[in-house]
């Protein structure tokens, strides 16, 4: 390594550390001292730096190299300890070796991360003007005022409870972002705003009890930075999709860390844990191991570049100077490399079993999956993770693409995985917005989408439905906007899909016409009802369910605002507060109703002899579906669902009766006659949801109507009808 400067402090009792282990990577105290490990192949030297208070630097070579990585023990040293590492190596990038002991890197196993990324040159391991055309010169500034360092962290003696232990066909989803769910809530104190305090305060846990998910999935927490392009704009990353340390919490969620305690990101998120399972509800976090926050080759060197790029990236065999490009994000993790790999298996063990978390949403699934170039079932990643005792038992949720050739793999994951199912929020979309759906794809979507998911031996909660979520419009949004409105950002509107399906009726944006805006909370509740009783799992974008609105925004990544934090003023206004019933209602009428939330696919047939078809699909004149039906587009249909024909056996063995339901949907814009199924379906029906409602669209037993007589649908309505016992055939 290179001579120390002047200003850098000399080590004192550290010159010679204790040899050691290499075992466990990151750094790991013992209440005596601490073991530093780093795994670093191909460097030629690796320097441990230790920070005091004041922010001077203390480096302290690791001479002991085991199994390519670098390790040291130092006695005296306690938790609280921040500090970092710079590693020599060759330079020569055109080969991708980009060794810089300029450059301070963060440790990748750092169980908490302290300090800003701030946009300066001096975090560039290249002479910045001299891209891409010369790259013999390495740049020589120190960038340790510039870039984050790690903590070191020791016991947090947090129990973060039992597990609840949701069966996946029981799981109701709630997406949520941790700052912004909670910035303007209020009844959160205004300091732990905008932290995981926050999200475990009774007051936030209460809506959530109240609406009755089950589980909450979170924007990313791994600690992230903002990229180089924002920070020159002076705008900041506000989802999270830009990882740099895939074992510590986001520093800037934690009130603890705001009150200056060191690391107490650790602490709260666990206390976090706890108070959500408590209350039952599971924690599903968003992670991002696809690609990192280095973005391309020309992007700041932060941590696994400065450590061995070969080893990290995959690089271009043509050209390893640059990155294959699966994620759209400049680079992609080369989790080919075992090393790699373990990372990532390793992290995600760490926050199963030390932070207590429940699952885990996987950001562009697919690059995970890739082998050397294309996705592949039998892929290291998808193996070990099938074989792993404590990962096979989470849930594992796979958003099946990437943007790289064959990437789109709805579908195609294996068994143990459930999938992001955008076939269902394309379709119900296109239904809702009056756009020609076929029957047949709106019936699978309905129905669990067997065709995506029984061949390789999934069950309908395979399919993780959804029709909004970050990335997108608002379900508010989605019924007020047909263009994008992202002028914010800066990019000329140029970002976010274009493809949104969606519909204003009339009018571009908020408006007066209290017929416009009838129509569109109309459309609201049934988007909303047929995302929560379709057979899969159902996914609700948090606010979606009283009307939050990001002003037809549909990329709002890099908008922290009140453009992008629930508005919990809505409930004091009567039509979004009524939302909020419907919602709540049609949640807790689906865990009630084990006929509304199947563990196996429907077949279309009686389930036990003497009984009805298990599913029923109905035109309007009230006869059942033809062959050529299916394959016509249809405006009005009703599907009827057997309580007693349910295929799935509880805990012991027995059966599970229910009651029967008839759903009908209506998407045209003209009132349209319903003939209801008669014998042997049901003697008459009881209105359960109702849609044309504007007030709490409760139950109401009041309101009977007659099987086989027809009924006439409002425009663009749906009801769910509760079939009278009486009239089974079975009884």
């Amino acid at each position: 390594m290179r001579d120390r400067t002047a200003d850098e402090a000399e080590p004192e009792h550290w010159d010679r550390p204790w040899p050691g282990h290499w075992h466990p990577l990151g750094a790991t105290p013992d209440g005596q001292g601490v073991n530093f490990a780093l795994w670093a192949a191909g460097a030629t030297g690796v320097d441990l730096c230790l920070f005091d208070d004041a922010g001077r630097e203390s480096r302290v070579p690791l001479t002991e190299s085991t199994f390519h990585t670098w390790h040291g023990y130092l006695p005296g040293v306690e938790p609280g300890q921040r500090y970092g590492f710079r590693v020599e190596g060759p330079w020569d990038p055109l080969r991708g070796r980009r060794w810089n002991p300029d450059k301070l890197l963060l440790d990748p196993y750092a169980r908490a991360v302290e300090g800003d990324f701030v946009l300066d040159d001096a975090v560039y391991d290249y002479a910045k003007g001299n891209w891409p055309t010369d790259l013999s010169r390495r740049d020589t500034r120190d960038s340790a005022a510039f870039v984050p360092r790690g903590i070191v962290i020791g016991d947090t003696p947090v129990d973060t409870g039992t597990r609840p232990h949701i069966p996946w066909a029981e799981t109701v989803i709630y997406e949520l972002h941790v700052r912004g769910f909670t910035q303007r809530h209020p009844g959160v104190p205004e300091e732990l705003r905008g932290t995981y305090a926050a999200l475990g305060h009774p007051a936030a846990l209460d809506h959530l009890l109240h609406l009755g998910v089950t589980a909450v999935e979170l924007l990313p927490i791994h600690h992230f930075v903002s990229e180089p392009h924002l920070l020159a704009r002076r705008m900041s990353n506000y989802w999270g999709y830009n990882s740099l340390g895939y074992f510590a919490p986001h520093a800037a969620y934690s009130a603890a860390v705001r009150r200056g305690t060191r690391g107490g990101q650790v602490h709260e998120f666990k206390e976090m844990v706890a108070a959500l399972h408590a209350a039952g509800i599971e924690v599903i976090l968003d992670v991002v191991y696809n690609h990192t926050a280095e973005g391309g080759a020309d992007g700041p060197t932060l941590c696994f570049r400065g450590i061995d790029n070969e080893g990290y990236y995959r690089l271009d065999e043509r050209d390893p100077s640059r990155y294959l490009d699966y994620t759209g994000c400049g680079n992609t993790l080369n989790v080919v490399q075992p090393h790699v790999l373990q990372l990532i298996t390793d992290s995600l063990r760490y926050w199963v079993t030390e932070m207590g978390v429940d699952g885990f949403r996987f950001d562009l699934a697919s690059a995970l999956a890739r082998s050397f170039h294309d996705v592949d079932k039998l892929s290291a990643f998808l193996t070990v993770i099938a074989q792993d005792p404590v990962l096979q038992q989470v849930k594992l949720i796979a958003e099946p693409w990437d943007v790289g050739q064959g990437g789109y793999q709805v579908g195609e994951f294996p068994p143990l995985w459930t999938e992001w199912n955008d076939k269902f929020r394309d379709t119900v979309r296109d239904f809702w917005r009056g756009a020609r759906t076929d029957v047949r794809d709106l019936a699978y979507r309905l129905s669990g989408s067997s065709d995506l998911y029984q061949d390789d031996g999934r069950r309908p909660y395979a399919s993780i439905n959804f029709v909004t979520a970050h990335d997108g419009f608002t379900l508010r949004d989605l019924v007020t906007y047909e263009r994008k409105h992202n002028e914010a950002h800066g990019e000329n509107n140029r970002d976010g899909n274009n493809d949104n399906r969606s519909a204003n009726y009339g009018v571009e944006g908020e408006t007066d016409d209290e017929a416009v805006n009838l129509l569109r909370r109309r459309q609201i509740r049934n988007v909303l009802a047929t995302l929560v009783l379709a057979t899969g799992v159902p996914m609700i974008t948090a606010g979606d369910e009283f009307g939050r609105t990001q002003g037809g925004d549909n990329n709002a990544y890099c908008v922290d605002s009140e453009i992008s934090w629930v508005d919990w003023s809505l409930l004091d206004k009567g039509e979004w507060s009524s939302l909020l019933d419907l919602a709540r209602r049609v949640v807790h009428l689906r865990r009630r109703h084990p006929v509304l939330r199947q563990r196996v696919f429907f077949s279309g047939q009686p389930a036990y002899p003497g009984g009805l078809q298990d599913i029923a699909w109905f035109r309007p004149d009230g006869e059942e579906m033809t062959d050529s039906d299916w394959f016509a587009p249809a405006a009005a249909l009703g599907v009827y669902l057997s309580g007693q024909d349910i295929r799935g056996r509880g805990p012991h063995g027995e059966r599970i009766t229910d009651d029967s339901f008839l759903l009908v949907m209506h998407s045209g814009p003209d009132e349209q006659e319903f003939v209801l199924p008669g014998d042997p379906w049901a003697r008459w029906y009881h209105s359960v949801i109702d849609t044309t409602l504007e007030g709490d669209p409760g139950e109401r037993d009041d309101v009977t109507y007659d099987g086989g007589q027809p009924i006439t649908l409002a425009p663009r309505s749906l009801m769910l009808l509760r079939a009278d016992p009486e009239a089974w055939s079975a009884t």
